[in-house]
């Protein structure tokens, strides 16, 4: 199974482990691979370096789950550009899962989820994925 999860259910993970967003995080990790950009994770840097994640994780902390994250996942090179979704920025996560051959997207963004599925990959909410394969 190869998973793109979006940044929004990557920092849900990280601020709340046992979370819907961490189980489904953990899951992807441990029944599959995650596969990831060199721009997916420049994104996810940038997002995690918010100052507004200061009084719930140092940056530090921030910092060594970025580094640990890259040398758990894929990286894939992106070859195809997108134009598909109604927020352009995350045409960024659809170009991922078509490079990566993804089986799911992991995300709770509503403008990815309208568009289920996307090229044969489910795109899933975080509690569906948990749900789906629960033992």
């Amino acid at each position: 199974m190869r998973c793109v999860v979006d940044t929004n259910v990557i920092i849900g993970a990280l601020l709340f482990a046992e979370s819907v967003p961490g189980r489904a995080f953990k899951r992807a990790l441990g029944e599959g691979e995650i596969i990831a950009s060199i721009e997916f994770v420049e994104e996810l840097q940038r997002v995690l370096n918010r100052q507004k994640f200061d009084r719930y994780i140092t940056l530090e902390e921030r910092e060594d789950f970025l580094e640990t994250f890259v040398q758990r996942v894929i990286l894939v090179a992106v070859a195809e550009s997108l134009d598909v979704c109604r927020d352009p920025k995350d045409n960024m996560v659809l170009e991922l899962a078509v490079a990566g051959n993804a089986d799911t997207i992991l995300t709770g963004d509503e403008d990815l989820l309208a568009l289920h599925p996307f090229r044969g990959i489910a795109i899933a909410r975080p509690i569906d994925f948990v749900g789906d394969f629960q033992s």
